[in-house]
Parts: C-alpha cells; structure tokens; sequence
C-alpha cells in the first residue's frame, strides 16, 4: 500500500472578477493503512483538498502549486488519460450524495459491472455476478434483488452502500469518504461507517474521511486534521488533539459537536397536569393506501402513524426522535392539521380542532407554525428577506405595510442578524442565516406553538449550536413551546425537556430527557444512544 503525501498545496477558483483561494498551502500525510480526517465547517477547503487528491475539481478549479504523491508517484499535471491509472485503481471515492452521484435511469447493479470493466477486472458475461458480490462485500442486503433495481427504489443507507461498493471494486490502497454519512439517521450513519472500517482493516487500505464533524472524527481516526479558511489550523493524534487542542477554531468545533460537548439537560418544564396542554393529540393514528397490487382488486394500506398520545405544556420543548420511517414527520403535520388523521383527536389550547374546517381552523393555525429541515427550499428566493418575513402578516391582513415592516425589523434583531438582511434575498445569506430568518418567519404571527422538523440537521455542527441557542433564547423569553422532530439525541439533548422515541409508527417511550439519556427502557432507545457520534464504547447496541 502507498502513502499519501501532500505538500504546500494551493487550490483556487476562477470567479467572475478574479481568483479565490480555496486550499492555501496545506500539508497532510496519509500513512499506509491510516485513518485520517479532515474536519472544518462548510467553506473550510476540506472537500477541495479532497477533490484536488483524487484529480476531480470542476472546470473553474486549478492547482496552482505544492505536489500530491502517492507513494513514488506524482498526481499534480496528470492528464485525463493518466488519471485512469490512479482513479478508481488506487484512490476510491465515496462522495457525500448518493442521490446526486448514482445513475437515476440505470440499476444499481449495472452502475457496479460498469466500474468492473472499466478497470479490466471482469468482462460482459461475467461482470454482473462480481457486482453482486461487490454489493455484497459493501454490506448491502439482498444483494442480488437490489442489484436489478433502480437508486430511487433503494434507502439513503442503501445507495451510500452502493458507492461503497463502486469505490472498492479495484481494492484501491487509499479510499476517500467525503461526508459518506451526513444525509443519513445516526444508526444507519453507524452502520456504514462501521462497514467501511471492517473493508478498510481486511484490506489494510488507508481512509482520508471528510467531515464536519469532530465527533465522527473522535470515533474514527487515528489522526486530525483541522481546516479552516482553507488552511491547515491545526492537526495530531486524535486523543492528543481532542485532550489539548491549541486552537481556539478547534476549540469552537469541540464545544458544537453535541456527541462531545457536556451538556447538562434543560430543567423541567412547567408540570402538564396544572394547566391546559398548548398542544395535545389523543390516539392518534394515520393510514395511507398503498396502490394495488398484480391481480388484485383489494388497496392495503400503511399504518404511518399508530395510537400516538402527547402533549406539551407552554413554555416546553417536547422532541420527537427515531429514524426515517418512524412516523414523528408524519405525527408533526397531523398536529399542525397539515394532513388529517384516520383516527384520534387533535387539541390545541383544549379545543379539539379535529376536524376544524375553512376560516376558524385558518385562525387557529395562526398560533402554530412550522420551522422546515431545510431553509433554502423553504424560501421564496424570488422574495427579499423583508418579504419572506412579512408574507405570513400579508396572508392573515395583520397591519398595515409600515407596521409589517416595522415587524419584519423587530423579528431581524430578535434572531440576531443585521438589519441590512433585510434587503438580501436567500440566496445569499449563509445556511445559518437562512435558518434564522425562517424561525423569524415562524415568529411573525407571535404563534403559541412552534413545530422545528429538523432544523438543524442540514447545518455545521458550530451554526446547529448558534441555532440551538437561539431557539432556546426564544423559549426563555416569549414561553413559547416547541415540538423538535430529529433523529439525532445528542441535538436533543441539549434543547429538550421530555423526549418521545418513535420507531414503526408507535411511541415507544416519552420520558424527561435526563431519564432517557440515563436509564433507557427500550432496546432501541439504546440503540439510538450507542450511534450517537463521539461516544462509541460508552455505550454498546444490544
């Protein structure tokens, strides 16, 4: 196996107006059968070193300068023609989207046999049973059924182990993991992350994993790189750095990561049983037909939602956690009335709005609102922020125009960014800062009640900790109660009172967050524990 060098390395960009320095004079070493992580926020240059390694940076990105070697050979100069000697032979690429990264029109299975003959290591007739194997070796089930499907027809765990698999299938020395994980629930992320490691220690390759993550880094690495600005801030042993970190960015990367900051829990909320729930469901059940099958005149139907019961105090957060599937999305619209359940009740502030309809349910829902996972698709980008705040004051005539945008300014200051915003549009103001300005819309109509459905999940560690902090600024000062929907305990931790763990539908357990994180009672609860990033060997799956 070769090692890795890099050396003085300068990567830019040609933007309209000039050049900008992405990747400025970095130095990194992968030894044979290391585990290296780069780490660093959005904009940090961490997945350009990475592209920059592997020869893959768009059409307006350059080296300008430094050496990439792998063992004897340099990679910086080589032509295309070149490049297939090393890419996908010696260095595997796992990038971060594998919605993005497979071929939507062509099955799984052929993508692999595809990558097998590019590399002469299997021929027409005998490539689609390797690629099977290969699905296989990566750790995906029923390998030979997902190989005749398409991408769209496979999970986010399943489509990342399909990547795995088109990276591994020349046995390269050196595999790159560019946020392999950061689209998926905690378990599966454990999972993959776990399946690349036992492929990385059978074949004695190196990994070079690039995450945001400290706390992903903490579990997985023997060395850390810090990148900030496109420069190497700081990098050593993984125990080294996390024990004494000189850095004060490191520092602020540490105390974000929620699998590694201590944190104690919120105190308890106000007790439930003094005063009338803001909100509450009662049996809640939610069917959705499933299409007709083959030869059948009979629809069955899936049970998204099963016999939920909750409810939240005024001035309490209440999260609902568990993986994709389990039903808490789907718990959260029935109790904004965004869909209508099968059966159950829906109260809000003890009126049970079931089966409100046209204008008394239209005022009604002007005291819950609804924070999206993600802030760009959530915005209008035709709308400057002014309008993107104001448009819910439009939509319920509430003021006048100056008193909308008097209101507008007010929701600006309160979610801690500058006035000027105002006059940006989405596109451009920062992941972070578009968050901000969607809790600002929720805000807009002064709701009683605000459901967060994975606000942070599509954030740096370092913004989802100002985003947590903000929130829980909002709760302290107007008592607003929150329903917090995430797959991810350690965020909940840190802005929950009570926590209710959902898996198939049903709520397995809602307990205060202290008991949850301290006396379990369900196994998959702890399963959900244990694959929380930075605490491996706490805790262990049953």
């Amino acid at each position: 196996m070769s090692s890795l060098s890099v050396k003085d390395l300068q990567v830019d960009y040609r933007v309209s107006g000039g050049t900008v320095d992405a990747v400025r004079g970095v130095d990194l070493e992968v030894a044979p059968g290391e585990v290296v992580a780069i780490v660093g926020e959005s904009g940090s240059g961490k997945s350009t070193l990475a592209q920059a390694i592997i020869g893959l940076l768009p059409d307006n990105g350059a080296v300008r300068s430094g050496s990439v070697r792998l063992g004897e050979d340099e990679l910086v100069g080589r032509t295309d023609r070149q490049w297939r000697s090393v890419r996908g032979a010696r260095i595997g690429l796992v990038p971060q989207d594998p919605a993005v990264s497979l071929n939507p029109v062509q099955k799984v299975g052929a993508q692999v046999a595809e990558v097998l003959r590019t590399h002469g290591l299997a021929d027409r007739r005998s490539a689609p049973a390797k690629a099977v194997a290969l699905l296989e070796r990566a750790g995906l089930p029923d390998a030979a059924v997902r190989a005749g499907q398409y991408p769209h027809e496979l999970s986010g765990g399943m489509r990342q182990r399909a990547l795995i698999a088109v990276a591994i299938a020349a046995d390269p020395g050196l595999l790159i993991a560019d946020e392999p994980t950061s689209a998926l629930d905690a378990t599966i992320a454990r999972q993959i992350l776990d399946h690349l490691e036992e492929l990385r220690e059978a074949s004695g390759s190196s990994l070079l994993l690039i995450t945001h993550d400290l706390a992903v880094a903490a579990d997985r690495a023997d060395r850390i790189v810090v990148m900030s600005g496109g420069r190497v801030v700081e990098q050593g042993p993984t125990a080294e750095l996390l024990a004494h970190p000189r850095d004060a960015y490191t520092r602020e990367l540490l105390a974000a990561a929620p699998g590694l900051a201590v944190t104690d829990p919120p105190p308890p909320a106000p007790p439930i049983g003094g005063d009338t729930p803001i909100a509450e469901v009662r049996g809640l059940v939610k069917d959705f037909p499933l299409p007709r099958t083959s030869g059948s005149w009979r629809r069955g139907s899936l049970r998204a939602v099963d016999d939920v019961s909750f409810a939240i105090a005024r001035g309490e957060t209440l999260a609902l956690v568990g993986e994709s599937g389990s039903g808490k999305s789907t718990t959260a619209r029935l109790l904004l009335r965004l869909a209508d359940p099968t059966a159950g009740q829906v109260l809000l502030d003890g009126e049970d709005v079931t089966a409100v309809r046209g204008e008394p349910w239209r005022q009604l829902r002007r005291r819950a609102q609804l924070v999206y996972q993600n802030p760009y698709a959530s915005l209008d980008p035709r709308f400057t922020v002014r309008e993107v705040i104001t448009e819910p004051l439009r939509a319920f005539r509430v003021g006048s125009s100056s008193e909308q945008a008097a209101r507008a300014a007010e929701l600006v200051d309160r979610v801690a960014l500058p006035a000027a915003t105002l006059e940006r549009r989405p596109v451009e103001l920062s992941g972070g800062q578009r968050q901000r300005v969607a809790i600002a819309r929720a805000l807009a109509l002064a709701p009683d009640l605000v459901v967060c459905d994975e606000p942070v999940s599509a954030l740096d560690v370092s913004v989802q900790a100002q985003v947590l902090e903000l929130l829980a600024e909002l709760q302290e000062r107007d008592g607003l109660a929150y329903l917090f929907i995430s797959h991810d305990l350690a965020v909940v931790r840190r802005v929950a009172h009570r926590v209710g763990v959902m898996r198939d539908g049903r709520l397995l357990e809602l307990r205060p967050t202290a008991e949850i994180f301290d006396d379990p009672q369900h196994e998959y609860t702890r399963t959900l524990l244990a694959a929380i990033a930075g605490r491996r060997g706490e805790l262990s799956a049953p």
